[in-house]
């Protein structure tokens, strides 16, 4: 039986990268002109969220996002989630309004076309090289300064298939401290299941998030990291091992 899948996930697998290549190509001229100018990031934001949907939809994903708090606009956050699966980045992107910079691994700036913007909108990170990573917190004080919010994955990567939640890396809530800006934990449920890193596996189907309350960063300090990496973990864990009400 399992023989007959094979087939559609091949298809399934190709059939993605054609849904992340079509809008790209077929709005060049637009993208390449919200990119030119910082100020104009929110615009290809709005690009962005399209460019999500689209793939989104295009695999059967049938999403749903469920917020136990709505980000107001034009704050800025810190927003964290799971990270199981290469459409974290696409729901990231419809779950979330407000213009956001993912700080991301700088080996997808490798992957064709999709690359290329990646590497000029995003904030790439190399995790071995403690220069590289203090260069993103440099990079990410700039654009919270311009009204921006910050998107970290904080197990730094995707755990190996049998990890439900990796360990948290501390980045992402040291810059919320030092910028005072709340913690947005959010929980991706069916990524693993709907398209994993595992080539021969996946398929159409529901996909749901979680936007969970904030956390005040407001009178933390750098010695509050831990703790607040901590509670914002147990927060993701808890939602991921009890059974979600639809």
């Amino acid at each position: 039986m399992a023989i007959i899948k094979y087939p559609f996930w091949i298809f399934y697998r190709v059939w993605f990268y054609v849904l992340v290549a079509l809008p790209i190509i077929l709005l060049l001229p637009i993208l390449l002109i919200s990119i030119s100018r910082e100020k104009w990031y929110p615009f290809f934001f709005k690009l962005a969220r399209f460019w999500a949907k689209f793939i989104l939809i295009g695999m059967g994903f049938n999403y749903k996002i469920i917020r136990n708090q709505k980000p107001e606009p034009k704050k800025s956050y810190m927003f964290i989630a799971n990270h199981t699966s290469m459409v974290d980045i696409m729901l990231m992107l419809v779950s979330v309004k407000n213009p956001f910079v993912f700080v991301g691994k700088k080996e997808l700036a490798k992957i064709p076309l999709f690359g290329f913007f990646y590497k000029r909108t995003c904030i790439l990170v190399d995790r071995s090289s403690a220069k590289s990573r203090q260069a993103v917190f440099l990079r990410a004080q700039k654009r919270l300064k311009q009204g921006l919010s910050i998107c970290i994955f904080p197990e730094g990567g995707v755990p190996e298939e049998h990890v439900v939640l990796d360990s948290f890396k501390d980045g992402a809530f040291r810059l919320a401290i030092n910028h005072q800006i709340p913690i947005v934990p959010m929980t991706f449920y069916d990524n693993k299941k709907r398209f994993s890193y595992t080539f021969f596996s996946g398929g159409p189907g529901r996909m749901r998030a979680r936007i969970h309350e904030f956390l005040s960063t407001e009178g933390l300090t750098i010695e509050d990291t831990k703790a607040l990496n901590e509670k914002s973990r147990k927060i993701i864990w808890d939602e991921l091992h009890k059974p979600l009400k639809t």
